[in-house]
């Protein structure tokens, strides 16, 4: 090797040099690849990305071969910049060539393209497919070698390689974290309705049914004059029908049976009994995502909910599934009503009705009240205070001051709510329980 022109030495040192940077660089490149953006364009059949899912599919043969190079090529350049320092300045080159040869090798062989690397993963990785998938062939025998002796000895610490890694699995929460970070990669209404999908797992429809007393449905017992003129009113598709209780339901009626009365002519109770479909009921804490594909299944689009007794607690349909996927359907005739319950004052707050639900509140405001315990929000004042309250009884929820202002009996009729504690400000001449002193020591603690 002393016979060896110091040039020669030095454009081998330069092109091995090169040659380390490039496995430093494509390994990280290929480590970094964005999997289920690889896995989308090996599914279109890019070829790049075809090769690199390939040799990904074996993580420990790809390491195996890009080390087995990287480390070829540093010793080698190591053992030619020697014979070069010593053909240049004798045994004191010894020590000069290690200081500068690593800093070499560190700058140009590991930070810089492993930095690279990092911006331009995809770039470099396709390439580097292209040139391990061929390679790793002519090693195999080499890399096989390695990796036996590696996983032998990984085996005796209790790790299993062949096992399948869950690394590339997401779970709910952290498809949340992709699809609230995808930012200008997906219209803001389309990434809300994936989230409104994936908050469906952890809803019952006892949460977003129609609570038994609002349920609007057609009594056989009243008068028919009276009948007609609830059919003639209705803005409903489908009616429950009973007699004198809810809990006696017969069945539900299909409005576009009675469109005789649009045309004028009339209908008689006997008709309008024969047209009476069969119920359809749902077992209370049945999760969304499930009745969503029991209505698909039994071709129904609206049922009662029982509890374990068989009592009728509300009404779900389908159209109340949806629209916690994509909002409020504003052709929905009581979607006025539920906006008319809540009420925005002129000092900011606003006036709530009891029997509004916690979800509908969070949905329209944006906040945050707590929908694991009581739906509606007179069950959670009821529940907060452990007792029936008087007009004037303050409390705070998740940073929001909620004030009775109406009480009927044993129920909250109406409450007034504050957007978050630093704007709460008492009313005038009100019967307020806790003070903003205490409400603010109530907070803090």
């Amino acid at each position: 090797m002393n016979d060896v022109p110091i040039g020669i030495l030095l454009v081998s040192l330069v092109i091995l040099i090169g040659l380390s940077g490039f496995f430093s660089g494509s390994e990280t490149a290929l480590m970094t690849l964005n999997r289920y953006r690889l896995r989308n364009l090996a599914k279109n059949g890019h070829t790049g990305a075809l090769k690199a899912a390939a040799l990904l599919e074996k993580p420990d043969r790809l390491i195996g071969l890009i080390l087995l190079g990287n480390n070829f090529v540093n010793i080698l350049a190591s053992a030619l910049a020697t014979i070069a320092a010593i053909s240049i300045w004798g045994d004191k080159g010894i020590a000069v060539v290690t200081g500068l040869l690593t800093l070499v090798i560190l700058v140009f062989a590991e930070v810089l393209p492993k930095t690279f690397a990092t911006v331009r993963s995809e770039k470099l990785a396709f390439l580097a497919a292209h040139i391990y998938t061929p390679l790793l062939k002519i090693t195999w025998p080499l890399v096989f070698l390695i990796n036996s002796l590696v996983n032998r000895m990984l085996g005796s610490m209790g790790v299993d390689t062949n096992k399948n890694s869950d690394a590339d699995k997401l779970n709910s929460e952290e498809l949340r974290t992709v699809v609230d970070e995808a930012g200008d990669m997906i219209p803001a209404r389309h990434q809300k309705m994936l989230l409104n999908i994936l908050d469906l797992e952890k809803v019952t429809v006892d949460e977003i049914m129609v609570p038994r007393n609002e349920i609007e449905g057609i009594d056989l017992d009243e008068p028919w004059p009276k009948i007609v003129d609830k059919l003639a009113r209705s803005g409903h598709s489908r009616m429950p029908v009973y007699r004198e209780d809810i809990d006696k339901v017969e069945g539900f009626l299909y409005m576009r049976r009675m469109l005789k009365l649009l045309k004028g002519e009339t209908i008689t109770q006997a008709y309008l009994e024969s047209s009476v479909r069969d119920a359809y009921f749902v077992p209370e804490g049945t999760p969304v995502t499930l009745q969503l594909l029991n209505f698909q299944q039994q071709k129904k689009r609206i049922g009662l909910v029982v509890d374990e007794y068989g009592d009728i607690q509300g009404l779900i349909t389908i159209e109340d599934i949806l629209e916690e996927i994509v909002g409020e359907f504003t052709s929905d005739p009581s979607h006025q009503e539920k906006l008319s319950e809540i009420s925005l004052m002129q000092d900011g707050t606003y006036i709530v009705q009891g029997s509004v639900s916690v979800r509908e509140l969070n949905r329209e405001l944006q906040w945050n009240l707590p929908t694991e315990g009581p739906k509606t929000l007179n069950g959670l004042v009821l529940e907060h205070l452990q007792n029936i309250p008087e007009r004037g009884a303050s409390f705070i929820v998740n940073g929001h001051p909620i004030e009775v202002t109406k009480v009927k009996g044993n129920v909250v009729q109406s409450a007034r709510i504050d957007r978050q504690f630093k704007n709460y400000t008492p009313r005038e001449n009100s019967d307020v329980e806790l003070t903003e002193a205490k409400m603010r020591a109530s907070l803090q603690s």
